[in-house]
Formats: structure tokens, sequence, C-alpha cells
């Protein structure tokens, strides 16, 4: 199969990450694109494109319907990346979804656009993931989860059997979701956590079991 040619938005170290999966895969990165204006490419033959001028000027010079995308952009930002993934295809750009080879996707589950899955990740049979879901590097998700826009399941993070979890919400690294909870839009789960219970929209929740902290001082 050809490569096929990428561009990311987001220059940091997911775009790391990512950029070792496309190579992986067979892909190859021409281009970056992000809004901090004094930002450096981390490689030298990879050039950076700074803001919403940066990409007019580079579609300008270039046939975008030629192109793959992907957005590079991990933590709690979930509502910013899929923001982004909308002005991208908006543009002729196609956001495929990412899955790295050692990852585990049932056959029976179901991948949004956008999607990321990252080393050792698992997706379980009749899972949906909706657009712009990062499963990262050996987290779990079970058989029937639904995972709405935008949700990132950090690292060695576990979703056992159908769990909800809504738009833009994190899921802190190496915490455990017990099966049937409902997590609410917008919120962060603390790292290491067990949620035994649903969490409501737009909170923060830590511990063992989890409860409320406070609300999600970023929530829309």
């Amino acid at each position: 199969m050809a490569a096929r040619s990428f561009v990311f938005w987001g220059a940091a170290g997911h775009a790391r990450v990512l950029r070792d999966l496309i190579v992986l895969l067979g892909d190859e990165l021409h281009a970056l694109f992000d809004n901090r204006a004094g930002l450096v490419s981390p490689w030298g033959t990879v050039p950076i494109h700074h803001g919403a001028q940066g990409f007019a000027a580079w579609l300008a010079a270039n046939d975008a319907a030629q192109f793959h995308a992907a957005v590079a952009i991990g933590g709690a930002r979930g509502r910013e990346r899929c923001r982004i993934a909308t002005q991208l295809e908006a543009a002729g750009l196609t956001l495929p979804p990412l899955v790295h080879p050692s990852a585990v996707l049932a056959a029976s589950s179901r991948l949004g656009a956008a999607c990321q899955l990252l080393a050792a990740a698992v997706v379980g049979s009749d899972a949906t993931l909706a657009r712009g879901v990062i499963v990262n590097t050996a987290a779990s998700v079970d058989h029937e989860c639904e995972l709405d826009e935008g949700v990132h399941v950090a690292p060695q993070a576990t979703l056992c059997g159908c769990v909800s979890v809504g738009a833009g919400t994190l899921i802190g690294p190496g915490a455990v979701i017990v099966p049937r909870v409902r997590i609410g839009a917008d919120v962060i789960v603390g790292a290491g956590s067990v949620v035994t219970r649903d969490l409501p929209d737009g909170v923060i929740a830590w511990g063992t079991p989890a409860r409320v902290i406070r609300d999600n001082p970023t929530r829309p």
C-alpha cells in the first residue's frame, strides 16, 4: 500500500507519539501546524506553520485533498481537538482513525473519524468510540462501552464493560471505571482513581472510591 501523506495540528509531545505511529504504518509526515507562535518543529525536515494565517498560506500552496491529517493534542483538550478536526475536514483534509499495530481492536467495535488507538490499547466487543477519541498507551475500553466525542482515556486506564463517557472527558492515567457507570461530559477523573458511581457533567473527581472534588474550571 502506498504511503499516505500526513499533516498534524499540534507540534509538542503528542505529535512525537503520532509521528512514530504513522511511521510504523508506513506513512509520512509533511507539515505541522500550531497556534503557539514561538514553537519550533521537533524535526528539521518537517516545517511548522503557525496559526490560522500559516494554515491558510499552506492551503494556498497545496492540494488539501492529497493529504491526511491528525490532531496531535492530548490531555483534557478533547473539545478543542474536535473543533480543530472540524476545521481540517472543512478545508478538505481527511482524518482517518489511527490504530497502532500493537493495539487490539474487536471486529464488532466502531471507531469514528480522528480516533487514535496507541500502543497496546485494547477496545472490546461492541464498543463505540465517537469522533476524536484517544485510547492511550496500554489503556483498555471493554465490551459495549460508549465514548462520546473527544474523550481521552489516558495510559493504563481501564473502562470495564458497559461504561459510558460524555464528550470532552479525560479519564486519568491508571484510573479504573467499574462496569455500568455513567461519566458525564467535560469531567476529569484523577490519576489512579476508582470510579464506582455515576459522575455528573463538568466536575473533577479523584480518589478510591472517586468523589467529586470541585467543578471543572475549563468546562465550556
